[in-house]
C-alpha cells in the first residue's frame, strides 16, 4: 500500500498525451486497467495496473482540494459510472455507449479522464495524480478528508439556490446556456444510442436469417432443387456480408460520434455542478452582507471579516471559472469535431468495402442468370 498522499504541488514525470488504457483483466467481478504512459525523461514507460476504486481514490482527492484558491470554479473531467462485467438492461441505461463493444469504449473514457486531468494546470499538481500514474503499488483505501462534494449530498435545502439569479451576466448566460445544452447533448446521445441498439439488432437478425437460409438446401440430383440451393447459399453469403457490414457501422458510431456525445454529455453534467457550486457561494456571499448590515457594533468587525473571506474567495472561484468555460467551450468544439471527422471516415471506409463485396455479390448473381 503506498502512503497517504500529501496535497502538494507536483510536477507530472509523464506526458499527458502519452496516457493510454491499453488492456483491461477481468477477475470474477473485478477489472483490472492497464494504464501505460510515456516518461517525459524519455527513458521508458510507466506500466500500472488500477481498479475502478483506484480510479475513485484519484477523484476523491481532486474533489479534497479545499485550500486551493479556486478550486470550486473548476469543472472537473467527469469520470464514468462504475463498470459492470456482465452487462445488463440497467446498466446499458447508466452506461450508455460505455456498455457497448465489450470494454474499449469504457478503457476510451477512462483514458480521457486521465489525459484530461494531467493536461490541467490545477489538477495535474496534486500528487495523487503523480503517484496514480506511476507507483507501482495501488493506492490506499483511506478515506480522504471531506471534499467540496459532500455539500451536495446534503443540499436538499439548496436546490433552490439553482434557481438564483445571478448578478454577472456572464455567468447567467452560461447558465442558461448549460440548462439547455444539458438537455440537448443527453438526448442526442439516448437517440444516437437508440440507432446503435437497432444496427446491432439488424445485424443479428441477418445472421439469423443468413443460418436459416442453409437449412434450405436439398440434397440430390434433380436440376431444379440444385438450382434452388445454389440461390439459398448464395443468398446466405449476401445476408452473411450484410450482418458484417452492420456490424461495422455500428461499432463506428460507438468508437467515434457515440463517444463523442457520451463525454460531450457528462462533461455539460460537470459543467452544471460547477456553476451550482458558484451559485451556492453566492447565496452564501449574499448573506454575509445582509449579516454584516444587521450586526450590531459589538459583533460588527468580526462580521466584516467573515464577508471580506466570502468575498475574496467568490472572486478567486468565479475567476478560475470563467477560465475553465472559456477552455471548456474551445475544447467541446474541437472534441465533437473530431468525433464528427473519424465518424465519417470510418463510415465511408466501411460503405467503400461494403460496395466492393456487394458488387461480387451482384456479378455472381448475373452470371447465375
Amino acid at each position: 500500500m503506498m502512503e497517504e498522499v500529501k496535497e502538494a504541488a507536483s510536477v507530472l514525470s509523464v506526458h499527458d498525451d502519452s496516457i493510454k488504457v491499453t488492456e483491461v483483466l477481468k477477475d470474477g467481478d473485478t477489472l483490472t486497467f492497464i494504464i501505460v504512459s510515456q516518461k517525459l525523461s524519455g527513458t521508458g514507460e510507466y506500466h500500472v495496473d488500477r481498479t475502478y476504486e483506484d480510479f475513485e481514490w484519484l477523484q476523491q482527492h481532486l474533489f479534497s482540494q479545499e485550500d486551493v484558491p479556486g478550486i470550486q470554479g473548476v469543472i472537473f473531467p467527469p469520470l464514468p459510472a462504475k463498470p459492470q462485467v456482465n452487462a445488463s438492461s440497467r446498466s446499458i441505461k447508466q452506461l450508455g455507449f460505455l456498455a457497448l463493444g465489450e470494454c474499449q469504449p469504457y478503457c476510451k473514457a477512462l483514458e480521457t479522464f486521465l489525459q484530461q486531468v494531467a493536461a490541467h494546470s490545477i489538477l495535474s499538481k496534486n500528487k495523487a495524480v503523480e503517484v496514480f500514474l506511476t507507483s507501482s503499488d495501488p493506492p490506499g483505501r483511506q478515506k480522504v478528508k471531506k471534499n467540496i462534494f459532500n455539500r451536495l449530498s446534503q443540499a436538499v435545502e439548496e436546490m433552490r439556490k439553482e434557481g438564483h439569479k445571478d448578478v454577472d451576466e456572464f455567468f447567467q448566460n452560461e447558465r442558461d446556456h448549460n440548462l439547455v445544452l444539458t438537455g440537448c447533448t443527453k438526448t442526442a446521445a439516448e437517440k444516437f444510442l437508440d440507432v446503435v441498439a437497432t444496427e446491432q439488432k439488424i445485424a443479428v437478425a441477418c445472421g439469423h436469417f443468413s443460418t436459416a437460409l442453409h437449412l434450405c438446401v436439398e440434397p440430390g440430383e434433380d436440376p431444379d432443387k440444385q438450382a434452388f440451393s445454389r440461390v439459398c447459399v448464395k443468398l446466405s453469403e449476401v445476408f452473411e456480408s450484410i450482418k458484417k457490414n452492420m456490424t461495422s457501422v455500428a461499432e463506428n458510431n460507438v468508437n467515434t460520434l457515440g463517444l463523442g456525445l457520451d463525454l460531450e454529455s457528462r462533461y455539460q453534467e460537470a459543467e452544471r455542478e460547477m456553476l451550482f457550486r458558484r451559485t451556492c457561494k453566492l447565496v452564501e456571499l449574499e448573506n454575509a452582507r445582509r449579516n454584516t448590515e444587521k450586526a450590531k457594533p459589538v459583533k460588527k468587525a468580526a462580521m466584516e471579516e467573515v464577508k471580506k473571506a466570502a468575498e475574496t474567495e467568490f472572486e478567486h472561484i468565479s475567476g478560475v471559472a470563467k477560465q475553465e468555460i472559456e477552455r471548456f467551450q474551445g475544447a467541446r468544439v474541437e472534441m465533437l469535431q473530431q468525433a464528427l471527422v473519424s465518424w465519417c471516415e470510418k463510415q465511408l471506409l466501411t460503405a467503400k468495402e461494403s460496395a466492393d463485396q456487394f458488387n461480387q455479390h451482384l456479378e455472381v448473381f448475373r452470371g447465375m442468370a
